[in-house]
């Protein structure tokens, strides 16, 4: 019964809060997509509060070590839960690059939305329309993040980095003016609970694995190391980049921050 009223006393101020400022975005959008040239310099910002409040509701301390970069380019980060989005939502003004089954997670789906996600598919027609709409985005001047792994883990291991998505920075015109900033991200379970509770991966229903975040009488905490960014143009190709974010991640999740 305890763990049903925590959950209602924790869902019903996130939608209240967060439903109305997903509208405002929108509003604001309409005004800044104009003036900022495809950048989103204050609805990013927006999301960044709305985050960081939704976070502070589900009992989960947030510790971020490090500044997010300034000027367009991509922050790539290990991925083990749905809470990843919130988390790093919460730690810079970011749009995020997401698989498109993103959009259909209740309430998570609306947020990804309503904020400007950028949706892929595995299907190999679309590689190609994928990548330019992600150069595109990034030559308007957005900072954008996505998960080099491709899937989630248990959060005790960072899984290979896929380099596909990184071709988008080295095609003419934008490798000169990229930087790539790698981001480590560490749960802490709550006193007495599974070092993976906050960890969605393999075959995991989601809604189960909400509910008892949701329901937990301590939701732990959750630490974010920002590494120094680099530029594209130092590396001669997309599986360099990619290894040398591989490494730095995992060298980061060792860590506590």
């Amino acid at each position: 019964m305890r763990g049903w009223i925590r959950v209602i006393c924790r869902v019903v101020p996130m939608v209240a809060i967060t439903f109305p400022a997903l509208l405002f975005i929108l509003m604001v959008r309409l005004v800044e997509r104009p003036l900022a040239r495809g950048g989103r310099p204050v609805t990013a910002r927006i999301k960044q509060v709305i985050c960081r409040i939704d976070l502070a509701l589900l009992g989960i301390s947030f510790t971020r070590r490090g500044q997010p970069m300034t000027g367009a380019g991509i922050l790539v980060a290990n991925h083990s839960s749905w809470l990843d989005i919130l988390v790093l939502g919460a730690s810079a003004p970011v749009t995020f690059v997401s698989k498109d089954d993103v959009a259909d997670w209740p309430g998570i789906g609306l947020l990804a939305r309503g904020t400007g996600t950028m949706f892929i598919t595995r299907d190999p027609k679309l590689a190609a329309q994928q990548r330019d709409e992600l150069a595109h985005r990034l030559a308007e001047g957005e900072l954008m993040l996505f998960f080099p792994e491709g899937t989630s883990s248990d959060g005790r291991r960072i899984l290979p980095f896929k380099p596909a998505l990184f071709e988008s920075l080295f095609l003419p015109g934008l490798r000169e003016k990229l930087q790539v900033q790698p981001v480590s991200v560490r749960y802490h379970a709550p006193g007495g609970e599974d070092p993976r509770f906050h960890a969605w991966f393999g075959d995991m229903d989601f809604g189960p694995h909400a509910l008892s975040v949701l329901a937990a009488p301590r939701g732990g905490g959750v630490e974010v190391v920002l590494h120094p960014p680099v530029r594209v143009r130092d590396f001669d190709g997309r599986k360099s980049i990619a290894a040398w974010s591989e490494t730095a991640v995992r060298d980061g999740s060792r860590q506590r921050a």
